[in-house]
């Protein structure tokens, strides 16, 4: 018998002895110590046994005491038997209470409980009547622990329930975060040095260079879009165009902050950092002609088709993430990765040979502090990491077509050089740039670890409606029908670069259309072995040419130039004509 249960009999004043004697005397009061205190308590206890005898068949005699002695009178058992006979329907009617009582409970608990109708000869069977009352309160602490049990089952199991694999919202999440982010820098970049590069008094003039194009051009506005997709045509005479470029830098600043903050993004937030940053790029000259600039154009153009349409909650039901944007992304990093290697294995000799390392760190671009002391290692270590950027550039990238575990051992192999790369130079915000796409290579059971319980709780509440086939989280025909499209687009433009991609002439950092939609890439396909540096110089003399004018150095503010000072680190900012000087010295 369960002691909890042979407590609550106890404290009800019911027991096995108790029952017993009161069919052998009628029906006593029994009362608890705590009970003969409360009149409703003692009533509780005298009904609790009544049912309880009820439920065994045993017929009750009230008992009254006799004034003569032990003897009864004729009158006494005449009043005796009536009242045993009214008694009968009173039990019967107990006895049908008592069944309603514990067929309630049984189902709540499942409590199966036997019944057992004795007859007046096995009254004072005590062992029998002892067995009845442990087998009901066993049956009963069996199916009352089994229950818990299984109750604790169902919520350990919800309890350790994981997020499905295979869906992309909380991709979707962490991708946005991350293309604004470098939308943020790169904006930073155009409000802190586009006035010096193009502006009104710029190094190199938007004014002149808008003026040039449509004279060329002429006064067709698809010709003019088609040669140079920008909203500077609107800007025409072009006479402050300092203000246009701060404007347009400010509201790129302000557009990323907010999808960093938020996690969240719809397609206008993304086209109007798209336009904007692709109006600078058309007219930046050579101060934007570089491959990560074009990069950055097609990552988040694929975004663009992941994203609602006016929504700006993270987690959009209605709009789930494409796979368009999510196969996108894969193809993007494929095509950037294996470039990149394909240009080494053709271009310069050192890649074949597993020396390039050897000169890397000194001679590029803009070097940083760790590029000094991952200079110094040994010509094994550097054979060692020329393999293996063959291995990450030339292999890894065909793991995106596998299931998913070589799908993430894919995505950390690049993720893990591009940090390293970062972490051995200033290579502006390119290598923070690739590690985007490489974020599609990882589902929502990956980063469900960097997200809040309340967060996953609703992954889990739309990974059951996706199951459920429910309408709630399906995405409506036009979005189809723009999917289909964007994917028969991208697969159209993709021709020309995979033509290039096999082709022993290729070519790289080259856009095939004027929207920059699908590009090509490469980094790196030969490497300096000697560094060489552009001095500036400048003097107060009124004669340059006497031999008593004083020649200063002009110091950029990150390009190598005195050997005794730092190098600088700045990635992944980028100081556009620092860089440009590195070209200018071997050019």
């Amino acid at each position: 018998m369960s002691g909890k249960t042979q407590d609550t009999l106890k404290e009800k004043g019911i027991t096995a002895n108790n029952i017993l004697s009161d069919r052998q005397h009628g029906f006593r009061e029994v009362i608890s110590p705590v009970s003969t205190q409360d009149s409703r308590s003692q009533n509780r206890a005298i009904t609790n046994e009544k049912t309880f005898m009820c439920l065994y068949g045993i017929k009750t005699r009230p008992h009254k005491p006799h004034r003569g002695g032990s003897k009864k009178s004729n009158n006494d058992e005449n009043l005796q038997k009536n009242e045993i006979e009214k008694g009968e329907p009173e039990e019967e009617e107990m006895r049908k209470s008592g069944n309603e009582l514990i067929k309630r409970s049984g189902a709540e608990d499942e409590t199966i409980l036997r019944r057992r109708t004795t007859t007046k000869e096995n009254i004072n069977d005590e062992d029998t009547i002892q067995k009845d009352v442990d087998e009901i309160v066993y049956t009963s602490s069996i199916n009352n622990e089994s229950k818990t049990i299984k109750d604790d089952e169902i919520y350990e199991e919800e309890k350790t329930t994981e997020i499905a694999p295979n869906t992309y919202w909380l991709t979707r999440i962490v991708f946005l975060r991350a293309i604004a982010f470098i939308y943020f820098v790169a904006f930073l970049i155009a409000f802190q040095q586009n006035k010096q590069l193009i502006g009104d008094n710029g190094l190199l003039p938007l004014k002149i260079h808008m003026q040039d194009m449509k004279k060329n051009i002429g006064k067709n506005w698809l010709d003019k879009l088609y040669a140079a997709p920008t909203l500077f045509w609107f800007a025409e005479p072009w006479n402050n165009i300092d203000i246009w470029l701060d404007i347009m830098a400010g509201l790129g600043l302000v557009l990323s902050s907010l999808v960093i903050i938020t996690g969240a993004a719809n397609v206008f937030i993304i086209l109007t950092m798209w336009i904007l940053y692709h109006s600078i790029i058309a007219v930046g000259q050579r101060w934007y002609g570089f491959g990560w600039e074009s990069q950055l154009l097609e990552t988040s153009l694929l975004a663009v088709w992941g994203a609602p349409l006016l929504s700006l909650n993270s987690l959009p039901k209605k709009t789930p993430p494409s796979w368009v944007m999510v196969y996108g992304l894969r193809w993007l990093l494929f095509r950037i990765m294996l470039g990149a290697g394909l240009i080494k294995i053709r271009g310069d000799k050192c890649w074949r040979d597993l020396t390039c390392m050897n000169y890397h760190y000194q001679t590029q671009p803009v070097p940083n502090p760790m590029s000094y002391y991952m200079h110094q290692a040994p010509v094994w270590w550097h054979m060692t990491e020329t393999f293996g950027n063959h291995i990450i550039e030339l292999v890894l990238p065909f793991f995106t077509f596998l299931p998913r575990i070589f799908r993430m051992i894919g995505g950390f192999g690049q993720i893990f050089f591009q940090i390293v790369l970062i972490i051995s130079g200033n290579l502006s915000f390119l290598n923070w740039l690739t590690i985007v796409p490489s974020l599609a290579y990882f589902d929502d059971r990956f980063y469900e670890c960097f997200f809040s319980k309340r967060t996953k709780e609703k992954i889990k509440e739309i990974q059951l409606l996706e199951n459920s086939d429910s309408e709630k989280v399906k995405e409506g025909t036009i979005r189809k029908v723009i999917n289909y499209g964007a994917a028969f687009l991208l697969a159209y433009l993709s021709l020309p670069v995979i033509v290039n991609l096999l082709s022993s002439k290729q070519v790289m950092n080259t856009s095939y259309d004027p929207f920059r939609i699908v590009n090509t890439y490469g980094a790196f396909g030969s490497v300096t072995k000697v560094r060489t540096e552009v001095i500036f110089e400048g003097t107060y003399g009124f004669d340059p040419d006497s031999p008593m004018a004083v020649w200063k150095e002009y110091e950029f503010k990150c390009k190598p130039g005195r050997v005794d000072r730092i190098p600088c680190l700045i990635s992944p900012y980028h100081y556009r004509l620092d860089w440009l000087m590195w070209f200018a010295a071997f050019q």
